[in-house]
């Protein structure tokens, strides 16, 4: 006996969607496919919330800095106007230092550099509201955590450099820094690995009863690879004492944002079937990212577990010096972008405050680059790619074993080293 198939109902050949931006070069912008929320409209409910009762922040877009330069609304942080200077020349320091590292790679002195240009307020915002001692665990584009926690910029351009200086001894490729004395986790080029080794980080001090936290960051095409999904069960299960951080620049290289899955729902909502809350924010809005962090950083300190952040930002420049974004979207996008520039926002909010002018502003931008070009001599005078001394090629055995084995021990006297 044999069961009747059922019948093949209607014409129509299947077919396959292929996600597409709404602009290739040359063709009209649209930002059409943006989930924009006014400023301040956006409620913020008490850190012990349910994850099901906030199902709708993971849609919303929390933003505090309207477009004249107010901050509005329950997300309105109680910052110092000094704490905001702070950040503001943090943000203009870390585009100088980029800027200075980027003619660098153009001149020949190193091999290759990532801007982060217009997600500058993601990684001073969220600097400020962890503590010193926290663990971040960031991409390549958290130049700025190390910026804001004090980091030397003269260490951070000898690894650049790959000169004798280097204080990784020549053992990362230039921008994937490493500093565990100031909290920075060792980059990986492969993203997704970040938010795995934050939340077994996050639970390990917890396990151990200890006060620190992790924050991990990965962009939006590292969302769609298997890392992603194993953190959030980990975070979920264990509660982690962890922020997840997912910073959508808009492209992954030159894929944009929908080919890991943001053409139907937000990156933030894949958080609601792990029972997690997530936050969608501005990243373009200091205020917004500082606030929605510090939310974030309570409920981990409270034991009540993960949060999944989802950075609504772009980046403005290509995603490394390897790359010409002129290939696959309008030059005119960055410029256009709906949520303008994180340094220019500021710098808005602060003269509306009457607590800051153009002048100063110019002024405060000539010091800083003058700060960048002498701890870029300084790093220069030490070698770089193409010119002077590198580190010692002795340094391949230290740091790897406590006590090194015979052959590694019999391989340097070989050497001479």
């Amino acid at each position: 006996m044999t069961l009747d198939p059922a019948p093949r109902r209607g014409a129509n050949a299947l077919s396959l969607r292929i996600p597409e931006p709404k602009a290739r070069p040359g063709e009209l912008l649209d930002f059409g496919n943006l989930r924009l929320s006014d400023a301040g409209v956006v409620e913020r409910p008490p850190i012990d919330v349910e994850a099901r009762e906030v199902r709708d922040l993971s849609f919303a877009l929390i933003r505090v800095l309207d477009d004249e330069g107010r901050a509005l609304g329950p997300w309105t942080p109680s910052l110092t106007v000094d704490a905001l200077g702070r950040a503001l020349e943090t943000m203009m320091l870390t585009r100088a230092l980029d800027d200075r590292m980027y003619r660098a790679q153009r001149q020949g002195k190193t091999s290759f550099y990532m801007k982060c240009r217009g997600e500058e307020a993601v990684a001073v915002g969220q600097a400020l509201a962890l503590a010193p001692d926290d663990m971040c665990f960031p991409t390549y584009r958290q130049q700025g955590l190390l910026v804001a926690r004090g980091y030397p910029l003269v260490e951070m351009m000898n690894q650049v450099l790959s000169n004798a200086r280097d204080p990784l001894k020549g053992r990362q490729l230039p921008v994937l820094y490493s500093s565990r004395e100031y909290g920075f986790f060792s980059i990986s080029g492969n993203l997704g690995t970040q938010f795995s080794q934050a939340v077994g980080w996050a639970m390990a001090s917890a396990y151990k009863g200890d006060h620190k936290i992790a924050a991990a960051w990965i962009g939006d095409g590292s969302t769609a690879e298997g890392d992603f999904h194993h953190a959030l069960t980990f975070a979920s299960v264990y509660r982690a004492p962890v922020v997840l951080n997912v910073v959508n620049n808009q492209w992954a290289i030159s894929s944009f944002h929908g080919i890991a899955g943001d053409a139907d729902a937000p990156f933030a909502s894949r958080a609601i079937g792990y029972g997690l809350p997530a936050l969608r924010v501005d990243g373009n809005d200091l205020l917004a990212v500082y606030a929605a962090t510090a939310w974030a950083v309570e409920r981990a300190r409270a034991n009540l577990g993960a949060t999944l952040i989802e950075h609504v930002t772009y980046r403005a420049e290509g995603h490394s010096t390897s790359d010409d974004p002129s290939q696959y979207r309008p030059a005119e996008e960055a410029a256009a972008w709906p949520l303008g520039d994180p340094i220019a926002r500021l710098k808005k909010h602060l003269i509306a405050l009457s607590q800051w002018s153009e002048d100063e502003h110019v002024a405060l931008e000539k010091h800083l680059i003058e700060v960048v070009r002498a701890a870029g001599k300084e790093a220069e005078s030490h070698g770089t790619l193409s010119a002077g001394s590198r580190p010692s090629i002795a340094t391949m055995f230290e740091d790897v074993y406590k006590e090194p084995p015979w052959h590694l021990r019999e391989q340097r006297q070989q050497l001479g080293v």
